[in-house]
């Protein structure tokens, strides 16, 4: 089920930040906080804070582990068949071009992306 949410604090602002504001929900962090800790992996790595590197590797840092998403034999497995198949725990979903993040079965974006296609996820330990 889609949640909205949208901390970006310039209300209603829908600019490509959905790695900030996925990283933020997931770990119950601000996006000023968020932003800035990835913009510090970028600068470090001379690379865009929304990279998959750099916010894969600050995830690592946080003690994130990833994983290919499983898509139990479906030909097309999406964000709403992951939020069903997993109802508990917090997950950060990689799409193509889109990031979101999962609390407890539900997905948490600016969009209604249920019907987008996760290629791989992160979560704790």
């Amino acid at each position: 089920m889609w949640q909205q949410y949208n901390p970006n604090p310039i209300s209603g602002n829908r600019v490509g930040d959905c790695v900030v504001r996925a990283i933020s929900k997931a770990l119950g962090q601000d996006w000023e906080t968020t932003y800035a800790e990835l913009a510090m992996y970028g600068f470090m790595r001379c690379d865009m804070p929304n990279a998959n590197h750099v916010w894969g590797a600050y995830l690592k840092s946080r003690d994130c582990k990833q994983y290919l998403i499983d898509d139990k034999g479906k030909s097309v497995y999406t964000v709403e068949d992951f939020c069903q198949d997993n109802p508990h725990g917090t997950y950060i979903l990689a799409i193509d071009g889109h990031v979101v993040c999962v609390v407890d079965g539900k997905y948490y974006d600016s969009w209604d992306s249920g019907k987008e296609i996760p290629i791989y996820y992160w979560t704790k330990g």
